[in-house]
């Protein structure tokens, strides 16, 4: 089964690229252009990774990050935060945030493969087999 990736970037031109980059890994590619729409398409797919950018509209990748955090279906989802910000401090607050990493704009499309490719083998070692029911509730895999 394919792998989901959920791409949540406001700007056409990062989002094509990323698209672009990811399409030839042979990933489901899920897309969102603002926090709210990332938050229920991350409830309804349950994605196996996301890559975020930190500007959006509506509500930033901070506050997306940490309601993603907040709920026990999704908080398993590791959260590779993008951002054109890279200063001093700016790492802390985005691994504060529920992310577990970051990239910086322009991404490098070369690294980007190797990065996701990382977190999802990481996903996999750290996350017991389970479904999440309807209710939201887990039910391991028997």
């Amino acid at each position: 089964m394919k792998e989901k990736i959920l791409i949540v970037e406001d700007t056409p031109l990062h989002m094509k690229l990323m698209e672009m980059t990811l399409r030839a890994q042979n990933y489901t590619l899920l897309k969102a252009t603002d926090g709210e729409e990332a938050l229920d398409i991350a409830a309804r797919e349950r994605p196996d990774l996301i890559l975020m950018d930190i500007r959006l509209p509506k509500m930033s990748g901070f506050e997306v990050a940490k309601k993603l955090r907040e709920n026990p279906a999704l908080s398993h989802i590791p959260i590779i935060a993008i951002t054109a910000h890279a200063m001093s401090g700016d790492r802390d607050k985005i691994i504060a945030s529920g992310c577990a990493t970051y990239l910086t704009k322009p991404v490098d499309t070369r690294q980007l493969p190797g990065v996701i490719a990382e977190m999802l083998l990481k996903r996999k070692k750290e996350t017991p087999s389970v479904n999440v029911g309807s209710n939201g509730k887990e039910n391991p895999d028997n």
